[in-house]
C-alpha cells in the first residue's frame, strides 16, 4: 500500500533532477509518497493528489502539515479515472504536469496511462508503482496471475 522508503528517495531524486514544479499523484493512501514528493519540490510547486478515500489521506495529513508542505497539495477525493477526465477537460496547454506518479488500482493502469499522456507535458515523466513486481516482470506471462500483473 505504501511505497518503501527507498522508492520515496528515488522519487525525490527524480523530481529534483528534472526540476519538477507541477505533479499529479494517483492513489495517495496515507500519503508517504505524497510527502516525499512535496518535500522534494520547490516552495512554489503544486501537487494534484487524487484518491478515492479522504479518510486515508487524513491519516497522513498531520505529517504533511508538520513538514510544512500542505499548501503545495490539492487533494481531490474521487475515482482516479473520473478525476483525470475532468482535468483533461479543464487543463490548458501551459498547465500540463511535469511528473505523474501512479499507485492506484493496478487493473486501471492502462486507463490512467491513456489519460495521463494527455496531461503530462512532452518531456515529462509518468512513473508507476509495482511495475517490476519483485523482478517477476522478466518472467514469462503467468496465466494464473491477476490480470494487472501481466499488464507490466
Amino acid at each position: 500500500m505504501n511505497v518503501p522508503p527507498e522508492e520515496g528517495q528515488l522519487l525525490s531524486i527524480i523530481l529534483k533532477v528534472m526540476n519538477a514544479k507541477k505533479t499529479i499523484e494517483l492513489g495517495v493512501f496515507t500519503g508517504y509518497s505524497l510527502l516525499a514528493t512535496a518535500l522534494a519540490l520547490p516552495k512554489d510547486a503544486k501537487i494534484t493528489a487524487i484518491d478515492i478515500s479522504r479518510a486515508c489521506y487524513e491519516i497522513g495529513l498531520p505529517f504533511i502539515q508538520a513538514a510544512g508542505v500542505e499548501k503545495k497539495i490539492d487533494f481531490i477525493e474521487s475515482d482516479a479515472v473520473l478525476a483525470l477526465d475532468k482535468l483533461i477537460e479543464e487543463v490548458k496547454e501551459d498547465e500540463l504536469y511535469d511528473f505523474a506518479f501512479v499507485d492506484a488500482d493496478k487493473s486501471d493502469y492502462w486507463n490512467y496511462h491513456e489519460r495521463l499522456i494527455r496531461l503530462v507535458r512532452i518531456g515529462g515523466l509518468i512513473c508507476y508503482d509495482n511495475t517490476l513486481w519483485l523482478g517477476t516482470v522478466a518472467h514469462p506471462p503467468d496465466p494464473q496471475a491477476p490480470a494487472f500483473v501481466n499488464t507490466r
